[in-house]
């Protein structure tokens, strides 16, 4: 599984014109899932997220988890991160899980997540979605399990 962490001031996904998630501060988090997934690897990857320090305590550093700062968590399904960019000019996407195995570790990672506490947004999975975001920092970082 891959994440794509970023830390925003505000974040939202919008479906047919419509916001179907949004946050302010927290964590936007572009989720794709591989074939070698698995349950026990959506909940690990959750908890990292979780407890991922990447906001700044009162020195400045970057101490704080989501939760202690405060944010939110918004998780888009996002399968092109896991593209095979090896060879040519257009990405193949063999590499990413299949739609049925891609929807349910997706629904686990989320509710995972609602178990540690977060109130979870999401995007809609397999939908044409806009994603909007004010990035803080910028931070952007990536978590594989």
């Amino acid at each position: 599984m891959i994440a794509l962490l970023q830390r925003v001031s505000e974040a939202s996904v919008t479906v047919d014109n419509e916001i179907i998630g949004e946050i302010d501060n927290g964590l936007l988090v572009l989720l794709a899932v591989e074939p070698e997934d698995t349950l026990a690897k959506a909940k690990r990857l959750a908890e990292r997220v979780a407890g991922y320090r990447i906001f700044e305590d009162d020195a400045g550093k970057m101490n704080l988890n989501v939760k202690q700062s405060g944010g939110d968590i918004l998780v888009v399904s996002q399968f092109t991160l896991a593209a095979d960019t090896s060879r040519g000019m257009r990405p193949s996407f063999t590499k990413a899980a299949s739609p049925e195995l891609g929807k349910s570790l997706y629904q686990a990672f989320c509710q995972h997540l609602r178990s540690l506490g977060f109130v979870v947004p999401t995007g809609q999975f397999g939908a044409d979605m806009k994603v909007r975001l004010l990035n803080d920092g910028p931070v952007t970082i990536s978590l594989t399990i």
